[in-house]
């Protein structure tokens, strides 16, 4: 019988269930290597804001989110000034074309968006699909252990990243002339920082979003 090495696609194959499975961070980068970026110069902090709205980016997760009507976002800080910055008081709202404020999303409003989109016969994972096909409870909260932002706090010369959600299950296209708004960030000596406002047009224009 002949060993498995001398089939190589065969091992791909085999291997491409187990690679989708692995629920990985992705690497940090800073702020400004992402399209969808708002850079203030005079006090040294970029923020940037990457979409994960393709079926390909959104397999790190366990829960096939934008079928289910909500959308995952990266935030990337990146502080290069001297000093740390506080997000302890920070907002982060999705700001649509029409100029609706939407909050981040809890699990609870997640697990509340996917039960009534199921009830009222919405998208589900599709067959064979690397995704639980009735996520829960459980999927929804290792994912938001795994991957939601949580830094309060940005030490000088760093850069924190982590993934907030958002219900856009009545938008039809959601991206187009939205934004992400980040406000109420302080600096080291409690003073707030300008808003910043990160059009996600700017990263539809990139394609794929990371600038280079």
């Amino acid at each position: 019988m002949k060993s498995l090495k001398a089939f190589p696609q065969l091992l791909l194959w085999l291997a491409a269930p187990a690679l989708a499975n692995n629920h990985v961070v992705p690497p940090v980068q800073p702020a400004t290597w992402f399209a969808a970026v708002d850079e203030h110069t005079d006090e040294k902090v970029a923020i940037a804001a990457e979409p994960y709205d393709t079926l390909k980016k959104e397999a790190i997760f366990r829960v096939d989110y934008l079928s289910h009507g909500v959308i995952p976002i990266r935030v990337i800080v990146t502080n290069n000034s001297d000093r740390p910055i506080s997000l302890l008081e920070a907002r982060i709202i999705f700001i649509t074309a029409a100029g609706d404020r939407i909050e981040v999303a809890q699990p609870a409003d997640v697990e509340r968006v996917i039960s009534s989109r199921r009830h009222a016969g919405g998208e589900s994972a599709p067959p064979n699909s690397k995704f639980v096909s009735k996520p829960g409870k459980r999927d929804i909260d290792e994912d938001f252990d795994t991957f939601e932002y949580r830094a309060l706090m940005v030490e000088p010369h760093s850069t924190r990243t982590g993934f907030v959600f958002y219900d856009i299950s009545r938008l039809e296209h959601p991206l187009e002339g939205a934004k992400l708004s980040l406000e109420t960030l302080r600096n080291a000596d409690g003073a707030e920082l300008f808003e910043f406002e990160i059009p996600f047009d700017k990263y539809l224009k990139s394609n794929s979003g990371p600038a280079n």
